[in-house]
């Protein structure tokens, strides 16, 4: 869900195989027709919205396109780096967490291009379940949070509340919050997103209380209501360094991107990433089948594309 989902390094993929070569420059080469032959490699970072789009993604370029699509994971700055050197193709989702790579390769280099917005917006920031908040309406001020920091506490907090933290991985900056707040909060990282929605749908069913980094897209919010805890607004700059953060997150409006040799191209397969544009409803049905019915990525992906054809077909490049 830096922080946006601002993550700093959330997980995106790539790879190179079979018949993909690398011209001069390093760009992966595509057949401007998108024909049999051709491969588009998607950088896939590593939470499930990601992989709803991926999944859509490779299903209709294969079906539809006849594209060899592969998706593969890595942390979002390496990602950037294998759209600079043609190793991944597009990243379908990125959250703006690592400014200086965006620069570097966007601006500078002018190695790695916009696709356009991806149609969904994120946002992250700091939540309680709703049964907390309407019975103590005034936690959602930042400012006091210290009055209710007793009944967040656990056996991993101590005698502080307990601020679930994000995996390690996703760009965040709440330990320097609670810091410079004067918080007293505990910050504990969540091992991974799919640990951190196991522990807060453990938590909602017992009614107990909570107070999290949380983020939209989330399939999860179709399942469980909260009420986000208001923190100083966003400007530019103001969460860097860490240890002098005082804002909350920004709302992002996610993007793609792609390395410009193959944004070039014109094939239909670029055509078709470029195209490609969703709403957040319709990324969390497909995550919430994936992460919550357990479905394969695929299965989720063959769902959602039987039921929302007039969608998916403004996609496809016009003959």
């Amino acid at each position: 869900m830096n922080s946006k989902q601002i993550r700093n390094s959330v997980i995106a993929g790539i790879g190179v195989l079979g018949v993909l070569s690398l011209s001069a420059c390093g760009a992966a080469e595509t057949s401007s027709g998108g024909g049999k032959d051709d491969k588009v490699v998607l950088a896939e970072p590593s939470w499930v919205g990601a992989q709803a789009n991926a999944a859509v993604v490779k299903k209709l370029m294969e079906d539809e396109l006849d594209v060899k699509v592969e998706a593969k994971q890595m942390d979002e700055p390496v990602a950037f780096d294998a759209l600079d050197s043609g190793k991944a193709d597009a990243i379908l989702e990125d959250w703006h967490g690592v400014p200086k790579k965006q620069k570097k390769y966007v601006e500078e280099k002018k190695t790695v291009v916009s696709g356009g917005d991806l149609g969904v917006v994120g946002h992250i920031g700091w939540f309680v379940p709703k049964y907390y908040a309407d019975k103590h309406p005034d936690v959602t001020d930042y400012k006091k949070l210290n009055k209710y920091a007793k009944d967040f506490r656990t056996s991993e907090s101590g005698d502080k509340g307990h601020f679930i933290g994000a995996a390690p991985s996703y760009s965040q900056h709440d330990k320097g919050l609670i810091k410079n707040f004067d918080l007293d909060f505990k910050h504990i990282p969540s091992g991974a997103e799919a640990a951190q929605l196991k522990e807060i749908q453990r938590l909602y069913k017992a009614k107990k209380p909570f107070l999290t980094y949380w983020w939209e897209p989330q399939w999860m919010n179709n399942q469980i209501d909260m009420v986000e805890v208001k923190l100083p607004k966003h400007t530019p700059g103001c969460e860097t360094p860490e240890s002098e953060a005082k804002c909350g997150y920004e709302t992002n409006q996610l993007e793609k991107f792609l390395n410009k040799d193959f944004a070039d191209s014109n094939s239909d397969a670029a055509k078709f990433i470029k195209n490609f544009k969703w709403t957040t409803k319709d990324q969390n049905q497909v995550a919430g089948d994936i992460a919550g019915k357990k479905m394969k990525p695929e299965d989720a992906a063959e769902k959602w594309i039987k039921a929302n054809k007039s969608t998916w077909e403004k996609w496809l490049p016009k003959k």
